[in-house]
């Protein structure tokens, strides 16, 4: 008996810590939703990184961002957290059916999809990081 109430006493703190975390708002996943959210995440990844112009993907699980001085990041969820690489002369981009395919040059970090308006010029800017590659 005294078995049943410490399984039954566990549990119920369980839910209440869970609906704790959930009043609070803790965990879940972060999203990359808005400019603002890319701003953040990509200060987050490169200080000094100040984005002046950005794309979202339309889930919210990646996006693009470009500086003043030309550099384009490109960053992506990875756990409750976020990843992003600066863009140099190894990346490549290609455009397929409205989704914008980014590989950043370093294979550890992986390809990226996007689903973003103005795929192409994001593509074409890209691109251009590398004069190799066409768009």
């Amino acid at each position: 008996m005294a078995l049943i109430a410490q399984t039954i006493g566990s549990l119920v703190a369980i839910l209440a810590l869970a609906g704790l975390a959930w009043w609070l708002k803790l965990g879940g996943a972060p999203r990359l939703d808005s400019e603002d959210a890319v701003r953040r995440a990509a200060g987050e990844v490169e200080d000094g990184f100040t984005p002046l112009a950005t794309a979202c993907d339309c889930e919210g699980k990646s996006a693009l961002a470009r500086d003043a001085s030309g550099r384009i990041m490109v960053i992506k969820c990875h756990g409750n957290r976020f990843a992003g690489r600066v863009l140099g002369t190894g990346a490549a981009a290609w455009v397929a059916d409205g989704q914008i395919e980014v590989i950043p040059g370093d294979v550890r970090f992986g390809t990226v999809f996007l689903t973003i308006h103005d795929a192409e010029a994001w593509a074409d800017a890209i691109n251009a990081l590398d004069g190799q590659h066409d768009a």
